[in-house]
């Protein structure tokens, strides 16, 4: 196939500090990475992208970044970055690093002289604005704009010493670089060079959809897409990896970025990114209060909202396939079953719905084991910054202390970052120390050690999803059509190719598969097409044992409680 190798492969992410613990701190490491790295290339994974690791203060868990060239001493050393990079391509896989580069940590050396003095040459690289007219620094109503953080809060601090205010979109000891400064943007592609030239094969990066913006004097403006986000973009992708032999991956988190903003940035004849982050289909469980404002899942919301994605870059650009990240709750708890009985099969359904979608997937760590959200029982106990602050505003506003824990226990962050669940030991084998955040309890069951080898289990099964997408042309080049839009239950749908001249068959007929999972805790009938009856079952997420007993004997179109099945025409 003529693709480029990102289309055909599965990137799997790490969050370091959950990860695995080398030395006992409590805090994983990028040394426990490397002794780990057999688990993902097991399951079959292609890519590896890992989440900051560089010297940080820790406001927002390595988001903050204080040096750019270098790695913080809890996760090791630049050294034992080589030694990943060395082991991942000594199993032909790929490591992503992550870029944050919209904001850098207040401890940064370049914020630390930009805030120096109102002269002082790099006072330019960040955005700084005097108080409103008839205000005084600090005061109620002086901020620049009216932008509120999206961690809580203005997004603007005063700054007593220099007497103005530094933009942050998000915590304070994040500060905003001035993209608007050609220096700043100098800086950035340099430091890509930099790590392209120590072998890493491509770069996340966070939030940059938001480093163009406009400042207007009536305290109005624009901070997302802003209007030079494809100029920066081109620039940084000419300059940092445009010249290269061998094409490297870019994927850009573009929040609120709508399929046409998509198709802009991933259209390959514009240079910019391979593909992007939206998070349209993060928002269907979300009110009108935002993530923690929490409604019911609606199935045919979300189906509306991934098969616009498909069809809107169908022709021109690419889709990144996600339910989970560092930032997200975990799928089984959030789009899953809540009867225990069917984690693992909705596991299975949930994986199975989006791998056979047109796009690249991402299975972050622990999805693949079917971890779950932990249940936390105090507010102390959170460590992420956006939902401990969300907690203590929404205690101020006089929410209810129990309806601010069932929120945060749907949405908080820090579902995603407990550690990584290897085996049933205290501390579920991650360390041998005292865990930064505490393992869940369900380890002793939901744990690696437990599924690996075992065909029944949720591993097992995404080896077989990746396994397919890697051996059938169809997963990675055909086209997408959704089938039964409206079903409150089911999501099904089509993949396509059409034949070629050279069809290793010698025929002139379409390659088809058909997807079909009920997503639900009840056995369903639904109508499908009639000639998919008699096809191959290339994959099933039931059970051996349920596909041979008489039940399992259904009618077609009969589907088992959260079954997931794959037939080829």
């Amino acid at each position: 196939m003529s693709e480029p190798w990102w289309k055909t492969s599965v990137v799997y992410q790490v969050y370091p500090r959950s990860f695995a613990d080398s030395n006992g701190d409590g805090v994983g490491d990028l040394p426990g990475l490397i002794d780990r790295l057999d688990h993902i290339y097991a399951l079959g994974a292609d890519v590896v992208w890992v989440s900051p690791f560089y010297p940080s203060p820790q406001a927002d868990n390595g988001y903050d970044i204080s040096d750019y060239r270098d790695v913080d001493p809890i996760f090791g050393s630049l050294a034992d970055v080589d030694r990943l990079i060395a082991e991942l391509h000594s199993r032909g896989m790929k490591l992503v690093i992550d870029i944050v580069v919209n904001h850098t940590s207040d401890e940064h050396p370049w914020f630390v002289e930009s805030r120096s003095d109102t002269t002082n040459p790099k006072r330019d690289w960040y955005w700084w604005r005097p108080p409103r007219d008839g205000h005084t620094l600090g005061a109620p109503g002086g901020e620049p704009t009216d932008w509120i953080a999206f961690f809580g809060g203005p997004a603007w601090e005063p700054d007593v010493a220099t007497g103005e205010y530094y933009l942050h979109l998000f915590d304070p000891k994040q500060p905003d670089l001035n993209w608007e400064n050609p220096a700043v943007r100098a800086a950035v592609a340099d430091m890509l060079r930099w790590w392209l030239a120590r072998g890493v094969d491509g770069f996340r990066f966070d939030v940059i959809n938001l480093v163009s913006k406009e400042l207007r004097p009536d305290g109005t403006g624009v901070y997302a897409n802003g209007p030079r986000i494809h100029e920066f973009v081109q620039e940084l992708a000419a300059s940092a990896w445009g010249d290269r032999e061998v094409p490297i991956i870019t994927v850009g988190e573009c929040p609120a970025a709508t399929v046409a903003d998509a198709q802009l940035f991933t259209d390959p004849a514009r240079g910019e990114f391979d593909m992007v982050f939206q998070f349209e289909h993060m928002g269907v469980d979300h009110g009108p209060g935002g993530r923690y404002d929490i409604r019911p899942v609606d199935l045919v919301a979300l189906k509306r909202v991934l098969a616009h994605w498909q069809t809107g870059l169908a022709d021109v650009g690419w889709n990144s396939l996600y339910w989970c990240n560092h930032d997200q709750p975990r799928p089984v708890s959030r789009y899953g079953s809540r009867n225990p009985a069917y984690r693992s099969a909705s596991a299975k359904a949930l994986a199975t719905v989006l791998h056979l979608q047109r796009g690249t997937p991402f299975v972050y760590q622990g999805e693949e084991l079917g971890m779950t959200n932990y249940p936390f029982t105090e507010l102390a106990a959170l460590d992420d910054v956006e939902s401990r602050n969300w907690s203590r505003e929404a205690l101020e506003r006089g929410m209810p202390f129990e309806q601010v824990l069932a929120a945060v226990n749907v949405q908080s962050r820090d579902h995603a970052r407990t550690p990584m669940q290897w085996d049933a030991s205290p501390h579920a084998g991650f360390t041998t120390g005292t865990p930064w955040l505490p393992v869940n309890p369900n380890h002793v069951t939901i744990n690696a050690a437990a599924q690996v080898g075992d065909p029944d289990s949720v591993f097992a099964h995404y080896q077989r999803l990746i396994r397919l997408r890697h051996d059938e042309p169809i997963v990675v080049a055909g086209d997408f059509t959704m089938l039964l839009p409206e079903h409150p239950q089911v999501f099904a749908y089509l993949r396509r190719l059409p034949a070629t001249a050279d069809s290793a068959a010698g025929s002139d007929a379409p390659r088809e598969l058909l997807v079909v999972a009920n997503l639900g805790d009840d056995a369903v009938d639904v109508e499908l097409p009639p000639e998919w009856e008699h096809s191959e079952i290339v994959l099933r997420s039931a059970p051996d044992e349920v596909a041979s007993n008489p039940e399992a004997g259904m009618p077609w179109g009969r589907l088992l409680p959260w079954e997931a099945r794959i037939h080829r025409l």
